[in-house]
């Protein structure tokens, strides 16, 4: 009962908060209700930034895997750092110079309004169909397990996935329709610290449970090494998920692709009320996601040597056919090892984390329906009202059918975090060759662009969902993957395909060409003088990368 109590009051807490401070604030116009007047300071974009991002995809996800496959899974984490570096120097600079509220508004400028339709329509339909069911079901599962709902319900586990989907998507629909990014965003930033200090309990606690017979931090951490001599090593062996050649292809492009040029997580920058606050920020959150794997990969380790010795624990992480399933794995360790008041908290503070997630996607997919779709093709002369309007009923939309999907899409699953970012490659690594040929090639045009973009999806999805030959593995018959049977990886697929597709763009670009070079014009929304120390941050946040790779090879 206290956990249930203590989980609500935080819930409350934080809407309460999120109203108090955002109320009164405009959301009737375009750039309040999409931008929250282009008015977020360094320190929020960071918290949002990160919120956003560190949901239970992260916590469920990269625990499950760092479970299965140790501090691998890490580069998930850190190498996003050195992206966030190269947004904040290299691609935010630009945005902002454009004025843009959306990545396909700057496809329009740069190429045509054919290849802004036709991202957008991708963007809208991939995160409906891919991002918010993979959120909502991480979600519903480490709540589930956490607060042992199948029992507290009566329901069986697939009843209780269904009921607290419907749970989190109706909240979130709340926040982004009725609040805008401004409500995401505080209440992101509150989320933020809670998530924080939460996750670093769960770590704290989870080596307090584990260190046995006074047991120091050091002598747990050489007990685990020496069960698994694979645990602490930051380059993935040969079988893994990630293992160390394909951090130089498909986890790289993927972590590029989504802290640089995905709507979702960079809208908030698009806000920043100027240049330097908007660097501020983006460096803040690339320095919290090199310590990430703290909070998200360590107490996976760690699970995984208490559920060796834990028969009691180990029983929680069985599936109904009998093996240990890693959605389970986060959920069921922060039962174990927290209070059941600091497990309300912390429950609580999870809740947070997916809503943050949930409506800052819902508030990007208003974005892109309203101004791309709606203003630009159903209603061009739509008044403000009506074009805000359109963005909520998008969101509503976008909510009921991601709530209908999730179990439909990732239950039963193996390794689903795996499964995700390959679910992910299909439409982030064509955009990505086409955004970074029309930024750094003045000429080519929005023809080639609108190839180049077929192209790859045809070979995405070829790869990613057409059954390949089938293998035997662990004496079982299963299928692939096409692009599985073709290469080491699906990593190294994506890499080649995104090879091809540069090469591709450029060959088109040599017929397809533009009557004039691209020349970028400066919108003069905001005040792009940079952050001084900037550059000299970057460059020392991804130093810190590589001698953390190094010093755990």
């Amino acid at each position: 009962m206290m956990t249930l109590l203590t989980f609500v009051f935080f819930t409350a807490l934080v809407a309460v908060l999120t109203w108090w401070i955002t109320r009164g604030k405009g959301t009737s116009t375009e750039d309040g209700f999409f931008l929250a007047g282009r008015s977020l300071t360094g320190l929020v974009i960071a918290g949002s930034l990160l919120l956003t991002n560190l949901s239970t995809e992260q916590l469920v996800g990269l625990n499950g895997g760092a479970f299965a496959d140790g501090l691998s899974v890490m580069a998930w984490e850190v190498i996003a750092g050195c992206s966030l570096v190269v947004l904040a120097l290299f691609f935010l600079p630009r945005y902002l110079k454009s004025g843009i509220a959306t990545i396909p508004q700057f496809l329009e400028e740069r190429y045509d309004s054919k290849v802004r339709a036709l991202t957008t329509g991708i963007f809208i339909v991939a995160y409906m169909l891919i991002l918010l069911p993979f959120v909502l079901f991480s979600g519903a599962s480490a709540l589930a397990y956490m607060l042992d709902l199948p029992n507290l319900l009566g329901l069986n586990d697939a009843a209780t996935i269904w009921t607290v989907v419907a749970f989190i998507a109706i909240v979130g629909s709340a926040y982004a329709i009725f609040g805008g990014l401004r409500a995401v965003a505080v209440s992101d930033t509150f989320n933020g610290l809670g998530l924080l200090i939460g996750g670093l309990m769960i770590t704290w606690f989870s080596i307090q449970y584990a260190a046995t017979d006074g047991q120091s931090i050091g002598q747990v951490f050489r007990e685990i090494q020496t069960e698994n001599p694979d645990a602490f090593a930051s380059l993935g062996k040969e079988g893994e998920d990630v293992h160390w050649p394909t951090l130089f292809t498909g986890v790289l492009l993927l972590n590029f692709f989504y802290w640089c040029t995905n709507q979702q997580i960079i809208q908030r920058t698009f806000g920043a009320k100027n240049l330097a606050e908007g660097q501020k920020g983006v460096l803040l959150a690339a320095f919290f996601k090199i310590l990430a794997p703290i909070i998200l990969v360590l107490p996976g380790i760690i699970a995984l040597h208490i559920a060796t010795q834990d028969a009691e624990f180990n029983q929680t992480l069985l599936n109904d056919a009998g093996e240990r399933d890693g959605s389970r794995v986060y959920g069921s360790l922060v039962r174990l090892v927290l209070p059941g008041a600091l497990t309300g908290f912390f429950a609580a503070v999870v809740v947070g984390s997916i809503l943050s997630t949930f409506n800052s996607v819902l508030n990007s997919s208003a974005t892109l329906f309203s101004l791309g779709v709606y203003k630009k093709v159903i209603n061009p002369s739509a008044a403000t009202e009506q074009v805000v309007k359109s963005g909520r009923v998008c969101s509503a939309i976008v909510a009921v059918c991601a709530a209908i999907g999730a179990p439909l899409i990732f239950m039963g699953q193996d390794g689903i975090f795996g499964y995700f970012q390959k679910l992910n490659g299909v439409y982030f690594i064509p955009l990505l060759a086409i955004i970074l040929v029309g930024m750094f090639n003045k000429r080519v045009d929005g023809h080639s662009a609108f190839i180049t973009i077929l192209v790859g999806l045809f070979f995405m999805v070829l790869g990613t969902f057409f059954p390949g030959q089938e293998v035997k593995e662990a004496g079982e018959v299963v299928s692939r993957g096409w692009m599985l049977d073709t290469f080491a990886s699906g990593y190294h697929y994506m890499g080649a395909v995104f090879a091809g597709l540069i090469v591709l763009q450029l060959i088109l670009g040599q017929k397809m060409k533009r009557d004039t070079p691209y020349v970028q014009q400066d919108a003069k929304k905001v005040d792009l003088t940079p952050w001084g120390p900037a550059k000299a941050v970057g460059i020392g946040l991804i130093v810190v990368v590589l001698v953390l790779y190094v010093s755990l090879a």
